[in-house]
């Protein structure tokens, strides 16, 4: 079974015995030690068996925001956590596309003012929720 980074840290910290020096490197040196166990810890609770979204969707949705930030760091390590969750070359340029997509809405909409009150209306008359 492959193990990701960070659930691996994060199984650690859940089984008490993370400590700074437990976690993978780049984040030991990038993170105060005294906030490291905490960081772990969400990471672990929104990833972990319990989360309300697979891990391979979490992955795509992360990727999607790192594309957007943009952030490199970001790209390159939730390419490789979501395709060591199994998702395809396909999922992850649509995970991106959808990004870009949202993005682009988000732009016409901000930049023409669209009125926001006619926005939720149409909206609201478009979805129907239970």
């Amino acid at each position: 079974m492959k193990i990701t980074l960070v659930a691996a840290a994060a199984t650690a910290l859940l089984c008490g015995t993370a400590l700074a020096q437990d976690a993978p490197k780049f984040m030991a040196d990038t993170y105060p030690g005294y906030a490291l166990g905490n960081a772990l810890g969400l990471m672990g609770a929104l990833e972990g068996e319990n989360a309300a979204i697979d891990g391979k969707t979490m992955q795509l949705i992360q990727l999607g925001v790192a594309a957007q930030i943009p952030c490199t760091y970001c790209i390159y390590y939730h390419t490789k956590a979501a395709m060591a969750a199994g998702a395809s070359q396909d999922e992850i340029k649509a995970a991106i596309a959808a990004a870009a997509d949202t993005r682009m809405w988000s732009t016409v909409l901000n930049g023409n003012a669209y009125d926001l009150d006619a926005f939720k209306a149409e909206v609201d008359a478009l979805m129907t929720t239970n």
